[in-house]
This record gives structure tokens, C-alpha cells and sequence, in this order.
């Protein structure tokens, strides 16, 4: 486990080193040039070692490397244990429809529905968490899970691309939501639907209400609005396009609430409009908190220990070795002449 994976970037102070070393060296053999011939420059300094710049550069390199780590603080879980929590299980589904890509909600409706799911992970407590992405079909990304992190990270890497097959199934989603659910003893389950409530199959209402038999509460986040938006078709993050229908006309996409209101209404759950993120995620999270938690197991690494100090004795060590590191030949290794340092 890394604790501090920001701190990665510093490494570049490794290559701009590297960069005034080769530079300063260049301008050191110009200088010596101008003022002397390397006959008498060996003659000048016999001994000048060639190779003891390019290791203390090494050892500069290693050290700033080892602090580096040092920041980031890798830590190593010593065991792993299994503990008891109380909490909802709770299923996104994402619609990922070419449709979420309007931007009549800033910056589209896909980054808005992703921002509220991220949102609504932040204020869980011992929860677990799924999700599921859909367009022409559903598809699973995360099982239900402890593991919010590894959930964040499924959410980012969803887009409109994932699905070859369009349009937007809903009913598809209920139902493999459904499977989701593999505690037989958690009475709490809840599926929220993030959409812009177009439904190309219909029956999803009905699937709603049979998931509320199983325990399922169905709400669902509209995201978009009445007036509607274009579909961009972009390349590389420049729009080149709208989407266009058979006849050539721009396809408008308007948010769909009567939809997604029937859907939560047999759900036994509401609806809640997705405009403003806040609002929303507060909404969701104060149900969540009212209802009442199950207790279930769940796998987790503990005792997690900083293994900083390690780098950073590392680092020190070098940067010491530096110092009393001279760069003229050193008189065993002259003998031994490894590296070809003797004059001649």
C-alpha cells in the first residue's frame, strides 16, 4: 500500500540531474580544451578519476530515489482479519449510453453521474458497494465489496464507449442488479438508477417492483434536463459532430423524469433530481443513514505498518557516502585498475 502516491512526480528531479550532470561535463572537457592539450591536463592532474563523477552521480540519482519512496510511504498490512461491520449493500448502475454524453448538464451528464456516485461513496460508513454499467445491455464492473477505493476506481473508467450495443435497457439492469445481492440475510438492499431515463425496452417499472420482494429499494438520480441537449461525437476531445438520425436531423435528448419516477415509485424508492450534485448526494446518503444496518463479514488487511524509514536511512546513507566520496582514483582500485584508469 502506497500513502502518499503524489509525491511519485518528484522523481523528475532525477532526469533534470542526469541532464546538468552531461552538461556541466560537456562544459568542464570544452574549458580544459581551451586551455590545454590532454597530455598536459593528465600531467596536471594524475589523479583525476574518470569514473568517480559518473558514481557519485549514481549515488545521487539512488538517494534522491530512496527519499522519494520515503514520502510516498509504502506500508506493508501484516495480517489479514476478518471483521465484523454493519451496513447497506448498495448497487450503482450507470447509464452509459451515447445519450450521457449531452451537455446540457456541465460538463456532460456522464461525468455528472459519475461525480454524484463518487460523492455518495465518500459518505458511506461500513457499507458495501457494486456497481454496474449499461447501455443496449447490462454488464457487471464491481461485485459488492468493502473496498471503496477499487470502486472509484471502476467509476472513473467508465464512458460511453465500453457497450457496442446502444440504447438504454434499464430493465437490464434491474435484473442483473437482482444477482448482486448474495447475502441471503441482508434485508437492506438498494439499487440506485443514474440516468437520463431514456428506455429503449420498457418493463423496467415492472422488474422494480418484483426486485421490491427480494428487498430491493429501487431509487433513481435523473441527470439532464426538459429542454434537452445535442449529442457530441468527439475525436481526441474536439467535437467534430452531432449525432444525427435517419433523416439527417440533429438528435435533441431530453431527460426523461416521468420514466425514471415510475421506475422508483414501484421500486418503493423516489426519485431525485441529479441537477445539483450536493442536493442529491445529500438526499441519498440521509436514506441510507435511516435505515437499518445488517451485520456481515468482511476481509480486511490490518496492522499496516510505515516502512518509510527504511528509504529514508537509505537516502541518508547515500547522500553521507557522497560526501566523503573524493573524485580523484582511489589507490586500491587504481592498482586493480578496473576501469581502465591508469595513464598512460
Amino acid at each position: 500500500m502506497l500513502e502518499e502516491k503524489k509525491y511519485f512526480y518528484l522523481l523528475i528531479v532525477i532526469p533534470i540531474v542526469v541532464l546538468v550532470f552531461v552538461l556541466m561535463q560537456l562544459w568542464k572537457r570544452s574549458a580544459q580544451r581551451k586551455f590545454a592539450n590532454k597530455q598536459l591536463l593528465e600531467r596536471l592532474s594524475p589523479e583525476k578519476s574518470t569514473f568517480k563523477p559518473i558514481l557519485k552521480l549514481t549515488i545521487w540519482c539512488l538517494a534522491i530515489g530512496s527519499l522519494v519512496v520515503a514520502l510516498v510511504n509504502p506500508k506493508i498490512g501484516t495480517k489479514l482479519e476478518t471483521v465484523k461491520r454493519e451496513g447497506v449493500d448498495i448497487v450503482f448502475a450507470v447509464d452509459v449510453s451515447k445519450s450521457m454524453l449531452a451537455e446540457d448538464i456541465s460538463p456532460s451528464r456522464l461525468d455528472k453521474a459519475k461525480r454524484i456516485v463518487s460523492e455518495i461513496i465518500n459518505n458511506l460508513g461500513s457499507d458495501r458497494i457494486g456497481i454496474i454499467a449499461y447501455a443496449g445491455r447490462a454488464v457487471p464492473q464491481l461485485p459488492i465489496t468493502t473496498d471503496f477505493s477499487a470502486a472509484k476506481m471502476f467509476l472513473s473508467n467508465l464512458d460511453t464507449n465500453m457497450l457496442s450495443s446502444q440504447g438504454t435497457a434499464i430493465d437490464d439492469a434491474i435484473r442483473l442488479a437482482k444477482t448482486y445481492y448474495d447475502d441471503v440475510e441482508q434485508t437492506n438492499r438498494v439499487l440506485v438508477i443514474i440516468s437520463d431515463g431514456e428506455d429503449h425496452t420498457g418493463g423496467a417499472g415492472q422488474l422494480a417492483e418484483e426486485a421490491t420482494k427480494e428487498g430491493i429499494k429501487t431509487y433513481t438520480i435523473g441527470v439532464g434536463t426538459a429542454k434537452g441537449g445535442r449529442i457530441p461525437l468527439k475525436r481526441r476531445g474536439i467535437v467534430e459532430s452531432y449525432k444525427r438520425d435517419l433523416q439527417g436531423e440533429v438528435v435533441i435528448t431530453r431527460l426523461n423524469e416521468k420514466t425514471l419516477k415510475e421506475i422508483a415509485s414501484e421500486g418503493e424508492g423516489e426519485y431525485i433530481d441529479g441537477t445539483i450534485t450536493e442536493a442529491a448526494v445529500a438526499f441519498v446518503t440521509d436514506k441510507l443513514s435511516t435505515m437499518n444496518k445488517t451485520e456481515f463479514e468482511a476481509k480486511k488487511f490490518s496492522e499496516f505498518q510505515d516502512q518509510f524509514q527504511w528509504f529514508l536511512a537509505l537516502g541518508i546513507f547515500l547522500l553521507l557516502l557522497d560526501v566523503f566520496l573524493l573524485e580523484r582514483k582511489t589507490a586500491w582500485l587504481q592498482k586493480l585498475n578496473l576501469f581502465n584508469e591508469k595513464g598512460s
